[in-house]
Order: structure tokens, then C-alpha cells, then sequence
């Protein structure tokens, strides 16, 4: 499979690559199953996060005996120095393994900077061999510019997809000009990108950019590695539905991320209500509409507009409308299929 260097890493990593997160939806045996079918399809680079649940854990026991093999990076969300040092033992417990490849800051609002101890006491670690590579993760712009320029980091990884604004796309050259590895995220937007063929094919004009693919089913494995032999391009159908996609999905929508999820108050599911109006449209919508659906849908009503998921939001958006919206539609939706 085509490799790339991953900036001053110098760390040569599979283009297309493993985002475990959607792991933590599948067992243990499916996970392990697909975890090493990636690998023997020559896949070599793996993301996951001590908030992914039990993503790591599936990787330990997946990888535990090829560890030397496969280039692993994973996440601490940490607020304090602490809580860090108790994510990185679980996370080498988990992953059965002595290091990790490449240690970042889970979704960053503020980047820290060289005097804050969980930076320093990740030098500290790089100096041990515990981790080789420190990088970041974001979902902000400013942050991932702050990132870039500082000079602190190796890596960045941000969502860069082909519903990216120009300003997005301009961090690929960024990280180019400062010798940053860029790691995509969000490459199928979400889950609103139905075509991977269109989702593939844009990113594949990124030369420095090495794509995490968010994989649960083999299925979906199969499509990227089929995709990377291929080498298709960016052209006739697939550049027109692309454009379909940006004239539908830019601008106001939901990605589906999920962290202003947890700051709800009434434990409305944000991060799936707030887009109902695309699953409905996009995905089956048949899966959409059970008793259990509308019960979700139906604790928009009791949102006291709190705005405590705007503040946590890293695409600025007015969620509490954009819940109001979803749910007029949704409402309608359900009377034009005649549920009840």
C-alpha cells in the first residue's frame, strides 16, 4: 500500500489508514478479526484514544504479538497532569505494549504550550522511549494553526475531508511548510459521505496527508483497499456528485463529533438529533424512525437552551436552533411516511 513519511516523524505510515474508534461497536472477535485484515492488506498505521472505551483494548489483543509491525497513536483527554499519567498507563496496559508511536492531546481548544506540565511531562516520556512522537488533535482552526506554528508538535490531526472549506484545506500546506505529519479525520464527513469512492478519491489529491478511514465492518475495509488499487480519480460522476454533496451538507450541519454531547443537562443526543434531517436522508431511513427514535427526538422539547453545547462545539454552531430545525423536519418527515 502507498506509504507516506509523516513529517518530522520520519515515521513511514500506510496513506490509508485505521481509525479504531467505530471498533468499539463491534465484539472482540470481529474487532480482532478486522484489525488483522487491515494489517495483512498492508495497512500499518492505527488511531484510537483512552476515550474510545475498549477500541485500545482490541488492539492489544489484535496486536500484542506483532507489536513491532504496526505504528499506533493514541489520545489522552486529560485535564490535569494526574489524570495523564493515569490514561498513559492504562493506554500501554490496554495496547500491550512498553511505547506508543505517536501520544496526542485529545481535541484541543487550548494548545498547550512548553510550560504546561502534561507537555513537559511528555518530553519527559519521549526522552524515555515511552513515546516517540508527541502531536495534537483538534477540531478548531485557531487551535490547529496555534499548533502548527508553535512548533511543539509533530503532528496534527484534523478533520480534512471533501466538505472542507478552503481555509481547512489550507493546513495540509501548513504542516508541509513546517514538516508537521497531517492526519485526516472525519474522512466520510461524519457518516454523512455515503460514497466512499467520492470521499477517497478528493483526499487522495493530498500527497502529505495520511487518512485515518473510520472501519467497523469488513465491508467497509474491503471498499478503501479496493480503492487504494484502483487509484481513482477525482473526475466525470464523482466530481459531479461531489459538488452535490457540497450544494446539500456545506455550512450549517452537524459532523456528528459528540463533544458537546456530554454538557447537556436534560441528555439530549446531540450529536445524532442535531443531523436527523441528513440520516433521514442520506442512510435508511427505516432505521430512524422507531418508538425508540422518537423518544430521542422528542427531548428536543425539553432543551432549556442552556447553550452549554454551543461552548463546547469546535464548529461554533447554534445548536439549540439547529435541534428546533431537526426536529421540525423529523416531525414532518414522519407524517409524510404516514408513522405513527
Amino acid at each position: 500500500m502507498k506509504k507516506i513519511l509523516l513529517g518530522r516523524t520520519n515515521l513511514e505510515v500506510t496513506k490509508t489508514a485505521f481509525g479504531a474508534l467505530p471498533i468499539q461497536r463491534c465484539t472482540v472477535d470481529e474487532a480482532v478479526e478486522i484489525l488483522n485484515a487491515a494489517k495483512n492488506a498492508g495497512i500499518n498505521f492505527f488511531d484510537t484514544a483512552r476515550a474510545y472505551s475498549d477500541s485500545e483494548k482490541k488492539l492489544g489483543i489484535a496486536f500484542g504479538s506483532s507489536r513491532k509491525d504496526i505504528i499506533i497513536a493514541t489520545k489522552t483527554h486529560a485535564g490535569s497532569l494526574e489524570e495523564m499519567k493515569s490514561h498513559l498507563e492504562t493506554s500501554l496496559q490496554m495496547l500491550q505494549t512498553d511505547y506508543i508511536d505517536i501520544y496526542q492531546f485529545h481535541n484541543v481548544h487550548e494548545v498547550p504550550d512548553e510550560d504546561n506540565p502534561m507537555y513537559r511531562y511528555m518530553l519527559e516520556l519521549k526522552k524515555q522511549g515511552v513515546i516517540r512522537h508527541i502531536g495534537v488533535t483538534s477540531h478548531s482552526y485557531q487551535s490547529a494553526v496555534t499548533a502548527i506554528e508553535c512548533g511543539l508538535y509533530e503532528t496534527l490531526q484534523y478533520p480534512i475531508f471533501c466538505l472542507s472549506d478552503e481555509k481547512d484545506l489550507s493546513l495540509t500546506e501548513k504542516c508541509r511548510d513546517n514538516n508537521m505529519g497531517i492526519i485526516a479525520m472525519k474522512g466520510m464527513g461524519g457518516g454523512l459521505i455515503d460514497d466512499p469512492k467520492v470521499a477517497y478519491s478528493f483526499i487522495e489529491n493530498y500527497d502529505n496527508v495520511c487518512t485515518i478511514w473510520g472501519i467497523q465492518k469488513k465491508e467497509e475495509l474491503n471498499d478503501f483497499i479496493e480503492l487504494e488499487k484502483s487509484g481513482i480519480a477525482l473526475e466525470g460522476e464523482l466530481k459531479d456528485k461531489l459538488q452535490k454533496y457540497r450544494e446539500e451538507l456545506q455550512g450549517e450541519f452537524c459532523r456528528g463529533c459528540g463533544y458537546c454531547t456530554s454538557a447537556c443537562p436534560v441528555h439530549i443526543e446531540i450529536n445524532n438529533c442535531a443531523r436527523m434531517t441528513q440520516l433521514c436522508g442520506r442512510a435508511v431511513w427505516q432505521d430512524f424512525v422507531t418508538d425508540e427514535w422518537q423518544a430521542k427526538m422528542q427531548m428536543i422539547n425539553e432543551c432549556i437552551e442552556c447553550r452549554a453545547c454551543v461552548e463546547k462545539c469546535p464548529y461554533g454552531l447554534d445548536i439549540p436552533n439547529l435541534l428546533k430545525k431537526n426536529l421540525d423536519h423529523y416531525e414532518k418527515f414522519l407524517d409524510e411516511k404516514a408513522i405513527v
